[in-house]
């Protein structure tokens, strides 16, 4: 058994943690795309629909009268044109714009009720193409209806159908090219999640089976399970690695990329699986029980189907995910991230550049870069880049100033550290050193505000419910880089400041963290 109490996540872990195969960063949350956001899309492209239709409409209506190049019989009866055009038939735009008020909101209420807002990469091309064109018709029905009983007559007819021609091609066309972009990276398997089990072999192997059909090859990886015998003796029928005890899961978990644990609960009684929830609960991963006797019993039922159908398993089951796991604000977190670290790097490229010159004029024979091979996000390793700032033999020279170490924990810190170079404090002091990281940012290895992350031979100092900083992307600034970093000697406060800001994370705690760094970069109050 293990309890994840305080006083049970002080213990150590060893070195026999299981190393699982590495998946995507963050995979479900890159592959879900909230629903407001896809709102305010649709309604910019209605927006900029009404716009282009208004500027074309007077061109579109003289192709269209006798003697134009678009010119059919019949429409004149349909849509009842003007014999000639006649000055002041269009209205200035500010004049006519309010009827996006209505047609903006209808359009996105008709997607909603034709589902078209379900993950788009798996949606049918015959639901695209109906949804992005019977609802803006829908839309355009209400406002004619409108139209006709205010007795408006002013209102072009060619302006309102040029509009809704022009909403059909741009609510499909984003919509196809994201549904292939996305369909491709889905069938490479970008969007898996990685999957551990725990329960008998037996039991697991019956679900296992269902998961390797090929409709969920690209939604799970599976990486293992977690017996509930303590016996070594191997399990030759299972396809995947035996992970161990469930003992072990809390290590794995920060240890491993796992993004969700199916518990298969035997019908026999499950004492331990409080200690799992507890363990998911702190590590924030999904967890997902399915008793037994359900997973038995469910292809041989007749009528009884599961009712939830956000489950591709479409297993009986009980689903607990972290609260923030599909949140619109996490998704806009790594839209932030990836925007402002592309426009930074763009920005900053000739400081970049100064920096290169000056760092190769002073000691010529570093490198500009510093590679570090570091982890990040529930234990997937990264190599990272910061300016070099310290001499060649840097970690040769570690070991004989360990007793200058002026940190309390597994992190080595000196604050008048004799490795660095001249141009390297300077670096440090206004933290221009740390810029390269907006790369690992781009990449989506780190986010702008996050827990620092861990050197390998760090982490292997951590006590368990230290490791808990793991379960957010690491980031280049954070609490502790605020509060006075220089001051702080007990890696122990230092973890406590990244858990008080993963437990209390909102877009607005980044801003002002961000804030808040952006002026001791000025002040030049670094390391």
């Amino acid at each position: 058994m293990f309890a994840l109490s305080t006083m049970a996540l002080s213990s150590k872990t060893g070195a026999s943690t299981p190393v699982l195969p590495g998946t995507s960063h963050d995979a479900h949350l890159e592959s879900v795309i909230p629903r407001r956001l896809l709102w305010a899309i649709d309604a910019a492209t209605m927006v900029v629909a009404f716009l282009v239709a208004h500027a074309l409409s007077p061109m579109v209506q003289r192709a269209l009268m006798p003697g134009g190049w678009l010119h059919v019989g019949w429409i004149d009866r349909i849509v009842a044109l003007p014999v000639a055009p006649t000055a002041g038939v269009y209205r200035p735009v500010a004049d006519v714009v309010s009827a996006l008020g209505f047609l903006v909101p209808g359009t996105i209420l008709a997607m909603q009720a034709l589902g078209g807002y379900r993950p788009v990469e798996r949606q049918s091309r015959t639901r695209l193409v109906l949804s992005t064109f019977f609802a803006p018709l829908v839309a355009l029905s209400g406002f004619t209806l409108l139209v006709f009983t205010l007795h408006s007559t002013w209102w072009s007819r060619t302006l309102v159908y040029s509009y809704t021609v022009l909403t059909f091609a741009g609510l499909f066309g984003y919509r196809a090219v994201l549904r292939a972009y996305k369909r491709r990276r889905l069938a490479r398997g970008r969007y898996a999640r990685a999957v551990a089990f725990v329960g008998a072999p037996m039991e697991v192997d019956k679900l296992v089976a269902k998961l390797q059909a090929p409709e969920f090859e690209a939604s799970y990886q599976l990486v293992g399970f977690f017996g509930l015998s303590r016996s070594t003796a191997p399990v030759s029928h299972l396809m995947f690695p035996h992970l161990g005890h469930v003992s072990s899961l809390p290590s794995a978990l920060v240890h491993n990329p796992i993004d969700l644990v199916v518990v298969i609960q035997p019908e026999d009684g499950s004492p331990w699986l409080p200690d799992v929830l507890r363990a998911c609960d702190y590590f924030k991963v999904s967890v997902q029980i399915i008793p037994a006797a359900l997973l038995t019993m469910a292809p041989a039922l007749v009528d009884l189907r599961v009712p939830l159908h956000g489950d591709p398993l479409a297993l009986p089951s009980v689903i607990l995910t972290p609260s923030r796991i599909d949140s619109d604000s996490l998704f806009l977190k790594r839209l932030i991230d990836g925007v402002v670290s592309l426009a930074l790097l763009i920005a900053l490229s000739p400081l970049f550049l100064i920096i290169a010159v000056a760092i190769k004029l002073t000691t010529p024979k570093l490198p500009v870069f510093y590679r570090w091979r570091v982890i990040g996000y529930k234990g997937r390793p990264f190599d990272g880049f910061k300016f070099t700032t310290m001499v060649a033999d840097a970690e040769a020279q570690r070991e004989d100033l360990l007793h200058l170490n002026e940190m309390q924990g597994p992190v080595f810190k000196i604050k008048e550290d004799p490795r660095v170079t001249p141009l390297g404090r300077f670096l440090r002091k206004h933290s221009l050193n740390e810029l390269p990281q907006l790369w690992s940012v781009l990449k989506g290895d780190m986010s702008l505000v996050g827990p620092r992350p861990v050197f390998p031979h760090e982490l292997a100092g951590y006590e368990l419910w230290q490791k808990r900083k793991l379960s957010i992307r690491p980031g280049i600034t954070c609490l502790w880089q605020v509060r006075g970093r220089n001051q702080i000697s007990s890696f122990d406060d230092w973890v406590r400041m990244d858990l008080e800001y993963i437990d209390n994370w909102s877009l607005w705690l980044d801003f002002r963290i961000l804030a808040r760094t952006a002026w001791a970069v000025v002040a030049g109050t670094g390391s």
